[in-house]
């Protein structure tokens, strides 16, 4: 039972047996009884004090809530994890109930002076927007900055409406000592605000520990700005790592970490976490930390030996480091240069994925090899590749699996392999499989119709879902997303409520996933066009609950939202897992209360609610920074809402600078037309990591031009293949040709997607110098588009010179000619089939002289 829910029930059961004795009076939850028990808030016992409802400090006089204040401050954590008393973890940002129990409590009281903040001390954390603005002068807000910088848990609203107050009331951040002493505050901040400080300032912060601590929950934009404020003050990268705060380490361009000459220490380099992209900057220089260790490329495989890459390979799985599949393709290479390694459980187990069990056989037997792949991170490889599936048929077969039938311990030694079995697997083997197919990220439809039946069959450990409980849902978690309406119904309708109440917050499902639960638990009475009932008024209590949406009906809540103002309620309740329908409503009574436009703070707040956005809507919006931008795009927006979110905040006079293209580039960068894309700024590619690879051709084009421009003054370092290889689909051939001459050991993947005449242009020996040790991957490709066609524009002698396989070539004496593609003559012009018809004896001269002359 979750510690709110036994907690609550500790403190029923003391006010049930009578030990409040007369006095001042908390009235409590209507759960308690009709006449609702009361009990004197001095005399309830501290072990209780942490398990309060909402609706039991509702109601209490002043001198009271802070009395309890004081109690709850003394003797609870709030955090994450409800019911823990105060020393058993760190305090983090508020729960759903912690929250209403402290806006509960602060709604109490009418003004707040520095001395009552500081007696609320982190109960402000409940300090509503309208409280901020109306219950505290500006005057008493700068004497009180020192409390409420010590206060965790704001959120975006609560932070940005106290600063805002600040600066407009006087507050001037005129050092690097005012900009620290806002504390937990500082993420309240304007990126325009952060921008306009001199980078002095920041230096001068970033020296002190208590604005160190704040920089984590910062916003990323605002991480940006003080990565690219220390930046323009370093001369050179190692000072830039030496000063730059580990919680910015990530946000540091990786065109300023270019270390060629450079003296850096190294213990300033691993004491902080990089990404891949990153460490891969600086790998042949320094490789010790496990986040460095992640910057292995292929580019490095010329300069170390066999064995130093299997001495590398081990630390990394000593060190837990996490590779992409492009480089453990290609560590495997080299730790197998000169024969299969005898100790291969040395190495990580993602490692396995590219050997096979032959190759493992030296080691242990073909089920420990699968033990080890079963527990590797099998998403590495494409779902339904060739080599996926010829795991999953080698793994039966050595697990002599019969028919189609698969034991628990067979399930449990293929692990992760077990997503990929058919659906005849999962009828037959009953609910075995069903623990494995939790962990599955997805399904095919027909694995997910079988899911289904073998649930509803009831022949598994869980039983017929008409005997389902909270603690069945929960540990079916994983596979609520494929349950449909016949298998919900059966459901019992207060197990789906408890379940909702007590284990969805902590569950990996979305609000979209929940919202189609909550749509199996909305009342079932016939529309009617009557207002609304009495017994469905919405109240504070009502708004400050997330399972509201399980209250009404769509046509029930948009009469009971007649009259009701939601201007300071709609942040919170947007995060409710409302259906479709009632999203509707919400957003009808959304374009009523405001009809010009919403307002700024609540657009990175919509949720679900922004699957109903409309260009129109968005043509109001006022998208004035980068950092409103990048929170828009966080939301689950569709190409073409996207492509009008960054229309209009380019329309509103922005730049498309690299805070901008860094938000637009995690979904969204394909959807930039031509005009946007021409707007980019070279130099701002020096600071923004972007990935065109799933983009037009024409998109990949222009982007390619303005980054070899960007890195134009880094062409002659190690570094400048790492820098421009993202951008390279767009590369003319002239550019590629140079590269074969750099020992870039290029992966196959960025070969097959390089512009297809870039690539029609390469001779054998430029593709054999550009793979390099990725030569034998290639091998993968030869009947498929484009390696085929390339193949047979060469000669067969200078193919066979590769030792991949490739065939199709041009036989010495002999030349392939590939037929022009003309149109139909159905379809073409009259007077084009007669040029071709008057041009044909020519082409067949030339051709036959050709032949001759070969």
């Amino acid at each position: 039972m979750p510690p709110l829910q036994l907690g609550f029930l500790l403190v029923l059961s003391w006010l049930g047996a009578g030990a409040a004795p007369a006095g001042t009076y908390l009235c409590s939850s209507p759960a308690l009884n009709e006449t609702a028990v009361c009990a004197s808030v001095r005399s309830l016992p501290d072990r209780f004090i942490c398990y309060l409802s909402p609706s039991t400090v509702s109601n209490l006089s002043r001198d009271d809530t802070l009395s309890l204040d004081q109690r709850i401050s003394k003797s609870c954590t709030l955090n994450t994890t409800l019911g823990r008393i105060k020393g058993k973890g760190a305090a983090s940002s508020l729960t759903t109930e912690e929250l209403q129990v402290v806006s509960s409590l602060v709604r109490n009281v009418d003004h707040f002076t520095p001395p009552m903040l500081r007696v609320l001390g982190r109960i402000a954390v409940g300090l509503s927007v309208s409280d901020i603005e109306n219950k505290i002068s500006g005057e008493d807000l700068r004497a009180s900055i020192p409390t409420l910088g010590k206060v965790r848990g704001w959120n975006a609203d609560q932070s940005s409406a106290i600063i805002n107050k600040l600066l407009s009331s006087g507050y001037q951040i005129s050092s690097g000592q005012s900009l620290a002493k806002l504390g937990s505050l500082v993420s309240g901040l304007r990126s325009s605000t952060l921008r306009s400080l001199p980078p002095e300032e920041i230096l001068e912060a970033i020296k002190l520990p208590e604005f160190v601590q704040q920089i984590e929950a910062l916003p990323s934009p605002l991480k940006r700005i003080l990565v690219e404020k220390i930046s323009s003050s370093v001369g050179n990268p190692a000072d830039l790592v030496k000063l730059t705060p580990a919680a910015l380490a990530t946000y540091i361009p990786k065109s300023l970490l270019i270390f060629e000459d450079e003296k850096l220490n190294i213990e300033d380099l691993n004491s902080k976490m990089w990404t891949r992209e990153q460490a891969a900057m600086f790998f042949r220089t320094f490789r010790l930390s496990q986040s460095v260790l992640r910057g292995f490329t292929c580019a490095v495989a010329n300069e170390m030996e066999p064995e130093k890459a299997q001495e590398l390979a081990k630390v990394m799985k000593r060190k837990n480091v996490k590779l992409g599949a492009d480089q453990l393709s290609c560590l495997v290479k080299m730790v197998t240069l000169r024969g299969i390694p005898k100790d291969l459980d040395s190495y990580p187990k993602d490692l396995l994925l590219f050997l096979s069990p032959s190759d493992y056989a030296a080691t242990g037997s073909c089920k420990q090899y699968f033990a080890n792949v079963g527990k590797a991170n099998l998403d590495l490889l494409q779902r339904e590749s060739s080599e996926r599936q010829q795991l999953l048929l080698e793994a039966l077969t050595c697990l002599k699996i019969p028919g189609t039938q698969v034991n628990k311990e067979n399930a449990k030694i293929l692990g992760r392999l077990v997503c990929d079995l058919g659906e005849e697997y999962i009828r037959s083997s009953a609910g075995t499989l069903l623990k494995e197919l939790s962990q599955c990220e997805s399904f095919l439809p027909d694995q997910e119709e079988a899911i289904r039946s073998v649930i509803s069959s009831g022949n598994t450990t869980f039983g017929t879902p008409q005997v389902w409980s909270a603690s069945t849902l929960n540990e079916l978690t994983g596979l609520i997303p494929v349950l449909d309406h016949s298998i919900w119904q059966k459901v019992p309708k207060n197990v789906l409520t408890l379940w909702l109440k007590n284990f969805a917050r902590d569950s990996r499902l979305s609000r979209a996933q929940l919202a189609t639960i909550v749509e199996e638990l909305l009342p079932s009475r016939q529309k009617r066009d009557v207002g609304c009932p009495d017994d469905l008024r919405i109240t504070e209590e009502v708004l400050n609950d997330d399972l509201m949406p399980i209250y009404y009906t769509p046509e029930e809540l948009r009469a009971c939202l007649k009259n009701v103002s939601l201007k300071n309620d709609f942040p919170h309740i947007l995060t409710y897992p409302f259906s479709n329908e009632q999203l509707a409503v919400l957003k009808e009574k959304l374009d009523e209360t405001y009809p010009d436009g919403y307002p700024d703070s609540l657009l990175p707040r919509l949720g679900l609610l922004a699957s109903l956005i409309t260009a129109e809507d968005i043509s109001k919006w006022k998208i004035t920074s980068a950092d409103m931008l990048a929170a828009l795009l966080e939301l689950d927006l569709q190409d073409e809402q996207a492509a009008s979110v960054i229309s209009r905040y380019v329309a509103l006079g922005n730049p498309l600078n690299a805070t901008a293209l860094d938000a637009i580039n995690k979904k969204y960068l394909c959807v930039l037309n031509e005009t946007l894309l021409n707007m980019i700024d070279p130099n701002s590619l020096k600071l923004a990591s972007l990935d065109p690879s799933a983009c037009s051709q024409l998109t990949k084009n222009i982007l390619y031009v303005k980054a070899k421009r960007a890195f134009s003054d880094q062409h002659y370092l190690r570094s400048y293949y790492t820098l421009i290889e993202p951008y390279l689909g767009g590369a003319p051939g002239v550019d590629i040709k140079s590269l074969s001459k750099d020992n870039v050991n290029m992966n196959v993947d960025t070969l097959v997607n390089l512009r297809r005449d870039a690539l029609m242009s390469l001779t054998p020996t430029e593709v054999k110098d550009l793979l390099g040790i990725n030569l034998p991957g290639l091998s993968n490709w030869r009947n498929r588009s484009p390696i085929q066609e390339w193949a047979q524009r060469q000669k067969q002698t200078e193919l066979d010179k590769l030792g991949v396989g490739l065939t199709g070539g041009t036989q010495e004496g002999y030349m392939n000619v590939v037929p022009p593609k003309f149109q139909p003559p159905s379809s073409a012009p009259l007077g084009t089939v007669a040029m071709m018809l008057h041009l044909l004896p020519a082409l067949l001269l030339s051709f036959l002289m050709m032949s001759i002359w070969s």
